[in-house]
């Protein structure tokens, strides 16, 4: 019997951790009139989505766009009703600049509460195998994706320590797994264990960090077009040229598109989560938006064997 002393002492406090979640949730959720949340990659996508949604729930917002000038941004600001609470404004997260001149106007526009949240939303997306990919895209979508999150974060960490607010990072499940596109699925895992490490450290200043992670839903957002095998071949250095032929590519873009094809259209639903990490009494530390068999796919990565995993995506793309 006592054998079984640690195991029930472990059992203890898992079985009473939805029970006291479940109390926090009982309780009133954040009034967000009088508080600001800044949110990255507001062009398109779910950062559209989101700037909007929290400007009609009353948060004051920086939405950041690459092109302040551009469609997406001027649609921002139009749907938002023109100036007022949703202010839009040039944000390129490789660019040191333009995250301190963020800052700038963020603490030049605080509204009574402060500063709430921190969304780091930007992303890019792009297709092919490791060799196919020169060393120029591996940095940029480190310096966007990666170093892009991070260097916005260190930049409004005072702030957020300050008035205790949120941090959210978006992942996704294809930081579990790689089905052609692993410069991305590099970039979502690394920023998965930046924030378990963000996470844990920010406790103690009352500072809460979510991930969100979506599964497919590439046609709710922009950030992954369809790929073009012509594209990528054209593109292939003379010695990846020598090791795979155009007949190979095509059937890898095709499959690739497929993919996408399957894409969820209601970026509400990621939308949703977003809003509940920054709103709920008891955020969760991660939100997986995902069909049933997107999450039947996480599951089996984390839990078996890695030639487990390798066996079932090996039989997807040999379809």
């Amino acid at each position: 019997m006592w054998a079984l002393a640690p195991f029930l002492l472990l059992l203890v406090p898992l079985l009473l951790l939805p029970l006291a979640r479940l109390c926090r949730r009982g309780a009133a959720r954040l009034e967000p009139a009088g508080r600001a949340v800044l949110i990255t990659g507001c062009d398109s996508g779910f950062g559209h989505l989101l700037a909007l949604r929290l400007h009609r729930l009353g948060f004051t917002v920086f939405a950041g766009c690459l092109c302040p000038g551009g469609d997406g941004a001027r649609r921002l600001q139009r749907e938002a009703g023109g100036a007022g609470r949703l202010r839009v404004l040039r944000l390129d997260v490789t660019r040191a600049g333009d995250v301190r001149a963020a800052k700038e106007l963020v603490l030049s526009h605080l509204p009574e509460r402060g500063f709430w949240g921190l969304v780091n939303n930007a992303g890019i997306s792009t297709f092919g195998e490791t060799g196919w990919l020169p060393m120029e895209t591996y940095e940029k979508f480190a310096d966007v994706n990666l170093l892009g999150s991070i260097r916005t974060t260190l930049a409004f960490l005072p702030l957020l320590r300050k008035y205790k607010g949120r941090i959210v990072f978006m992942s996704s499940i294809i930081a579990y797994f790689t089905l052609g596109n692993g410069i991305y699925s590099m970039t979502k895992a690394a920023i998965e264990k930046f924030c378990d490490a963000l996470r844990l450290e920010m406790k103690k200043f009352g500072v809460q960090v979510c991930i969100i992670q979506p599964g497919n839903y590439a046609r709710s957002t922009k950030i992954q077009p369809p790929v073009s095998a012509e594209e990528i071949w054209s593109e292939l250095s003379e010695e990846e040229k020598a090791v795979y032929n155009k007949e190979y590519i095509q059937e890898r873009a095709n499959f690739f598109n497929s993919i996408l094809s399957e894409g969820s259209t209601n970026g509400n639903e990621v939308v949703d989560a977003m809003v509940d990490a920054l709103t709920s009494p008891a955020p969760k530390a991660r939100y997986m938006v995902a069909k049933l068999k997107e999450k039947a796919l996480v599951f089996v990565c984390a839990l078996f064997p890695t030639v487990v995993m390798d066996s079932v995506l090996s039989y997807a793309l040999s379809k």
